[in-house]
């Protein structure tokens, strides 16, 4: 027994990928290209923030503009999100090793709870600062904030662009590209919170409209917050019922008597993998049923990287 599940375990590293495409995602099957293509995203946009945040400071210090400056607070945490979602990348490159056999790819799914974690951390002082400045409101200088908007948001586009010709189902993608959704958002609000300052006078209109993208935060945070703990969990991947997969084996393949320990994970959302142990029926070939039960499982659930351990059933082990 002890020998098939080493045998197999080999095999399937060798083929677990075969065949499989997820289409544009950082995952194993990336070519170079594809990986840099991403890691040239992350850091364009981390790029685009970083510089504009300085611009943004200074447009605040010297209107007096507390708005300005609260988002350039919210631009600092994004830049340095990103950089840690480039990071995560570059390490996702290196190779695997005997400490670490599935290599570093966890890391960019920790990466993105991490930037889940922070989009509610910001979200929470945007709701806080503008109870504030509600009760004690701030003189804004509306036309010096409208051409600084202007200009985040001119910034905040460029950067969504770049970053969603490499969307996909990675969520340290999508947590980079909310990142900087929220700040566009926040430009958008920043320039209709300035036309009617300037228009009306009415200062409350800032802190009113910046808890609405708040809120737009919180709800593309808690996505990723919970998709991204999911996999640091070990939780089954989507779409993926382990009752449901042993029940077919046993009622689908004749050779297996029973089906049991099916456990099922993601190294990251585009690397699924499933263990699973089968007891084999009288008379049934062991290399035979395994086979079948990987190309079944591949069938039902679409899971490519499948380890079968093969035993005796209860009546090879009576003989």
């Amino acid at each position: 027994m002890g020998h098939d599940h080493a045998h197999n375990h080999g095999c399937d590293h060798k083929h677990a990928h075969a065949g499989h495409s997820h289409g544009p995602t950082l995952s194993a099957n990336d070519t170079p290209e594809a990986r840099r293509s991403k890691e040239r995203a992350i850091l364009i946009a981390a790029a685009l923030t970083g510089g504009f945040m300085g611009a943004e400071v200074i447009g605040g210090l010297i209107s007096g503009s507390l708005a300005l400056l609260a988002d350039a607070g919210h631009m600092m945490t994004d830049f340095a999100s990103l950089l840690l979602a480039w990071f995560a990348f570059r390490l996702a490159r290196r190779p695997a090793d005997w400490k670490r056999t599935y290599g570093f790819d966890r890391f960019s799914v920790l990466a993105a709870f991490v930037n889940g974690l922070t989009l509610f951390a910001i979200a929470g002082w945007i709701v806080l600062e503008a109870v504030q400045r509600l009760r004690d409101p701030h003189e804004v200088l509306g036309g010096l904030m409208l051409w600084v908007a202007v200009g985040g948001l001119v910034v905040n586009i460029l950067a969504f662009w770049v970053l969603s010709r490499a969307e996909s189902d990675n969520l340290n993608v999508r947590a980079a590209a909310l990142h900087v959704m929220g700040d566009l958002l926040g430009s958008v609000a920043a320039i209709a919170a300035s036309l009617i300052i300037i228009w009306t006078g009415w200062t409350p209109i800032d802190p009113i409209l910046s808890v609405l993208v708040a809120l737009l935060i919180l709800r593309s945070a808690w996505s990723v917050v919970r998709e991204s703990g999911h996999i640091l969990l070990e939780g089954t991947p989507v779409g993926f019922d382990p009752r449901a997969v042993a029940a077919d084996l046993e009622a689908t393949l004749s050779g297996v008597a029973r089906a049991h320990h099916v456990h099922a994970w993601s190294i990251t959302q585009e690397r699924p993998m499933a263990t699973l142990e089968v007891e084999l029926a009288p008379g049934a070939a062991a290399d035979e049923v395994r086979r079948a039960v990987k190309h079944r499982v591949r069938e039902t659930t679409g899971m490519q990287h499948v380890t079968v351990e093969v035993a005796a059933g209860a009546e090879h082990r009576r003989g």
